[in-house]
């Protein structure tokens, strides 16, 4: 049974050069819902077990445990008959295996469609445009290296859930691993901390843009999209499938290594924020082309030796990294550049996380203006920026400093999130308490 291909004031079409797309039958202002899409089925991540809901994904205190495993948090007793027919799938499987319970969240994520798609035979309301079958695969662009990774995946999914789970053939298996990959979402909270992964079939039936005009935020497991630019009906619905901070080439690079194709959005063919992005230190003598590519090379190289440093290194080992590594970078490249910005970031994250509040606050001051420029209009990049200097100028007693930085914040949410979301709510509430 095909999904019908309309909904409220959208439709999905063939669009030129894309395939398949979704386009908008009515006018829809900065601002306007476009869609909401409930999850087809999700999962709360671990670092997050006693913090949130498991099923409904409500942050609140004094949440109650599953009287078995001892490791799913539940708001009630409704929440937690609710999330049963999933919960059960690792409830055991988490009491046999103890410590050694540790599937990645796309292996939990998968186990759980599995069961959604035996128990299912009606099309659910997050396949009103499309269905989860009718996912793109891509199984033909696959390097060795995915395909390893993904009988890694599937022999990860024998293992820890032979209980509870009848499977589906490895061709298939393999079918639905390069699915997930590709039409996965991550769920996250105001500040963009993780908090789970999901499928939104519905969602995941728009196109790229490096100039998105929708933005898709969360409420609880509901994923709701709204218009960051005025939308004219029979214009593409577009939202970004990845981080808009980078220039160009790296984020072609990102696009083909995770979904295959390369953008020819505005900003891809005109390349019209790459200066700034990659803006050079205003020297007496401008450094030679081959300084700054090979500086590019290094900035790129260490970018990627962070992301696997954090695996295994100390807090003040990945600090150490930051700061050797902005240094570096700073002979040549202005703190506006992206890479530094990159940078800055992470050191700005350890800060947080070593309570070192000064230390953060000192990198998120360097970083908020670039991002403001770089990133476009209504960006949940830069709201979240706002939203943890903010706090941290409140906790650092610097008040009107802080309330000015909440209301930034808020000013980008209201759009991206809605005026009535509890986010905003809650930051109303700590200004108030201010």
């Amino acid at each position: 049974m095909k999904a019908d291909g309309k909904a409220e004031g959208i439709e999905r079409f063939i669009s030129p050069g894309k395939g398949r797309g979704l386009r908008a039958l009515k006018e829809f202002k900065v601002g306007d819902l476009v869609f909401a899409c409930p999850a087809y089925t999700y999962v709360l991540t671990v670092n997050e077990r006693g913090n949130h809901c498991e099923f409904c994904f409500a942050r609140k205190e004094g949440l109650s445990k599953c009287g078995k495993c001892k490791q799913a948090f539940y708001c009630n007793v409704n929440c937690q008959r609710g999330d049963w027919p999933m919960h059960k799938l690792e409830c055991s499987s988490m009491c046999a295996f103890g410590e050694n319970w540790n599937p990645s969240e796309t292996v939990r994520l998968t186990a759980r469609i599995i069961v959604k798609q035996r128990t299912q035979t009606e099309k659910t309301d997050s396949e009103k445009l499309l269905e989860v079958t009718e996912f793109e695969s891509h199984l033909d662009k696959l390097d060795n290296e995915k395909k390893d990774l993904i009988q890694n995946d599937i022999a990860a999914l024998h293992h820890f859930y032979s209980k509870h789970l009848e499977y589906p053939d490895n061709a298939s298996l393999v079918t639905l691993f390069a699915q997930v990959n590709c039409n996965g979402f991550t769920i996250e909270d105001e500040e963009l901390s993780h908090l789970g992964s999901a499928i939104f079939p519905d969602v995941a039936l728009m196109n790229h843009s490096c100039c998105p005009n929708v933005i898709v935020t969360y409420r609880g497991t509901l994923a709701e999209v709204r218009a960051v630019q005025p939308i004219n009906p029979g214009d593409e619905i577009f939202t970004s499938y990845i981080d808009l901070l980078y220039p160009t080439e790296d984020r072609n690079d990102r696009l083909k290594d995770s979904y295959f194709f390369s953008c020819e959005c505005k900003e891809c063919t005109t390349k019209e924020k790459d200066k700034a992005k990659l803006e050079i230190r205003k020297m007496n003598e401008p450094p030679k082309q081959e300084a700054v590519k090979e500086m590019i090379k290094y900035a790129r190289n260490v970018i990627e030796e962070f992301r696997r440093a954090k695996h295994y290194k100390t807090p003040s080992e990945l600090l150490e990294i930051c700061e050797l590594s902005l240094d570096k970078m700073g002979a040549v490249f202005e703190d506006s550049n992206v890479y530094m910005l990159h940078m800055m970031y992470q050191a700005m994250g350890v800060c947080l996380y070593m309570q070192d509040w000064e230390g953060a606050m000192r990198y998120g001051e360097k970083i908020i203006k670039p991002y403001s420029k770089h990133y476009p209009a209504y960006s949940l990049n830069v709201a979240s920026m706002w939203l943890k200097l903010g706090r941290l100028y409140i906790g650092l007693e610097k008040k009107s400093l802080g309330v000015k930085a909440l209301k930034k914040a808020i000013a980008i949410m209201e759009v991206a999130h809605g005026k009535d979301h509890h986010y905003i709510a809650e930051i109303k509430k700590e200004l108030d308490e201010h």
